[in-house]
């Protein structure tokens, strides 16, 4: 018999959230974020469930192929662009298209001739800092793009910082952007989750949700629920093994908690291993047979321990809930001081996956 954990990955939660994304901006097209196999849920089964969306934004080449042998014939954005000349002969067999930030990616579509032009995001650096040419040469880079023959149509494109801040938003790099832009009549795309929901402004030419997809809210104090997003992923497993304690004793590696009472807990089969975060600390929420409790002590690799001193009920083989539809995975996500984008990443290889 194999370890109990497992991750489900809820088919209607992925549709569901997809819809409320697609009904925030009406008129807009919409990429669904898939990059890292679309945040830790499966590729293959967020596309499936994602039906007739727009378009796919993926970092991985290699997943763009796998969209493309599986017969999905939507726009395909790349959002790190081709990082060498055979790459990017692959996205023009693939019909890909391509996001160009710096003078590199620019230069590689200057030097090569490939089968067929390829879309191009031009992606400008409107204060994040991070990719994007300079938003004010934005002339200079479109004048490029429109005189090479690889370059079919060229969409403006940036990324914003602070989206999910209310106190800060996208005021300051929106208007960098749109200044910087000027009257060059160019499809756009800015909105990522927070500023799809948050800021009806930047709802253009296409919109890219990517964590709201997955039924996590961008933004640190409002619940996910609150937004109309439904949890995507819930990871489980149960309880094998119960031990009692007596005041002054301890639980796990470094002994760094110690049993102030009388207390009864339980081993879940669950670890960093697993990809619960190691750095989760006592009080961590956890949920058993549904009731709320809270992580004691250090995470091993394979087992976390839980309180169940004021539970009733619950002993080996209870259904434990690390995070999903009844815990939400960004209240687990801020008790360990990290957010819910890393959790849903990490989950590890070993834990079997099931679409239900």
């Amino acid at each position: 018999m194999s370890r109990p954990i497992r991750a489900l990955i809820h088919a209607d939660a992925l549709r569901h959230n997809y819809g409320v994304a697609k009904s925030l901006a009406p008129h807009s097209r919409v990429f669904a974020v898939v990059k890292a196999q679309a945040y830790g849920h499966g590729l293959m089964t967020a596309a499936a469930a994602f039906g007739a969306v727009d378009g796919f934004a993926i970092l991985e080449i290699e997943g763009a192929r796998s969209l493309r042998a599986a017969g999905y014939t939507q726009p395909i954005l790349l959002l790190e662009g081709a990082f060498s000349l055979p790459e990017l002969r692959l996205a023009s067999e693939l019909d890909l298209w391509l996001t160009v930030h710096d003078e590199a990616g620019l230069a590689r579509l200057e030097a090569e001739t490939l089968p067929r032009p390829v879309a191009v995001f031009a992606k400008l650096n409107s204060g994040m800092n991070r990719l994007g040419f300079p938003a004010e040469e934005v002339a200079t880079v479109v004048a490029r793009l429109r005189g090479n023959a690889n370059v079919g149509e060229i969409t403006l494109m940036t990324h914003f910082a602070t989206a999910d801040e209310p106190a800060r938003g996208i005021t300051g790099q929106l208007a960098r952007f749109e200044a910087a832009i000027g009257s060059l009549a160019l499809p756009v795309t800015v909105a990522n989750s927070a500023a799809l929901i948050a800021y009806p402004e930047a709802r253009r030419d296409w919109v890219r949700p990517g964590i709201m997809l997955y039924g996590s809210s961008p933004f640190a104090h409002t619940p996910a629920a609150e937004l109309g997003l439904q949890a995507a992923m819930t990871l489980q497993s149960e309880i094998i093994s119960v031990q009692r304690l007596q005041p002054g004793d301890t639980v796990g590696y470094g002994a760094s908690f110690v049993a102030a009472r009388a207390m009864t807990i339980g081993i879940v089969a669950c670890g960093y291993a697993d990809g619960y975060p190691r750095h989760a600390g006592t009080g961590t929420p956890v949920l058993v047979d549904g009731m709320r409790t809270r992580l004691v002590g250090r995470v091993s690799m394979d087992m976390l321990a839980i309180e169940l001193t004021d539970v009733p009920g619950v002993g080996v083989g209870s259904a434990v809930e690390l995070w999903g539809q009844q815990l939400p995975i960004d209240v687990v996500a801020a008790a360990a001081g990290t957010i819910g984008y890393e959790l849903m990443c990490a989950i590890s290889p070993r834990v079997p996956v099931q679409v239900v």
